[in-house]
């Protein structure tokens, strides 16, 4: 897969490149989001890895699935057209050796911004690497909270 070139100002930071992901996937009901740009800011095998439901087993009630960038976008699309979905950053995270970084972040999602309350708040567990040129998005794996998986003291930190 052809990578399209990324806005340098979307990959030149760690910040940058968290920022862009979340901007581009966040939006309106209906709003077409630039995949073009969501593509750029990873690597051509990346992974996106949601924690849900996994489809026909009743021995788990959570496990991975491994997406890559065009499966992520069949998984949601459809989700953003009917619905708005905006995601907000309320705690991060960040370690980083030589050319990777890992980042905790947390984030709250809600229907419309001004909505008082988030539907919803996850931790995203995201790999980075350096390529001495730019930031590239090498995983991104998720998991909501739940009343039993409250948020750790993490999500307490902005």
């Amino acid at each position: 897969m052809q990578i399209p070139n990324a806005n340098p100002a979307d990959v030149e930071s760690i910040d940058a490149i968290i920022a862009a992901a979340y901007d581009d996937i966040s939006g309106p009901a209906g709003k077409k989001r630039d995949w073009e740009r969501e593509r750029s800011l990873f690597l051509p095998d990346a992974r996106l890895i949601p924690t849900a439901p996994e489809p026909g087993r009743d021995d788990v009630d959570l496990a991975p699935q491994i997406l890559d960038i065009e499966g992520y976008i069949a998984r949601v699309e459809a989700y953003f057209e009917q619905d708005g979905f905006y995601e907000k950053e309320i705690a991060r995270h960040v370690e980083e050796f030589g050319q990777i970084a890992h980042v905790w972040d947390v984030y709250e999602a809600r229907d419309d911004p001004n909505d008082p309350e988030p539907f919803m708040r996850r931790i995203n567990s995201i790999q980075l690497f350096h390529d001495r040129k730019r930031w590239w998005i090498v995983n991104i794996y998720w998991q909501h909270e739940t009343a039993e998986n409250p948020l750790p003291p993490l999500a307490a930190r902005t």
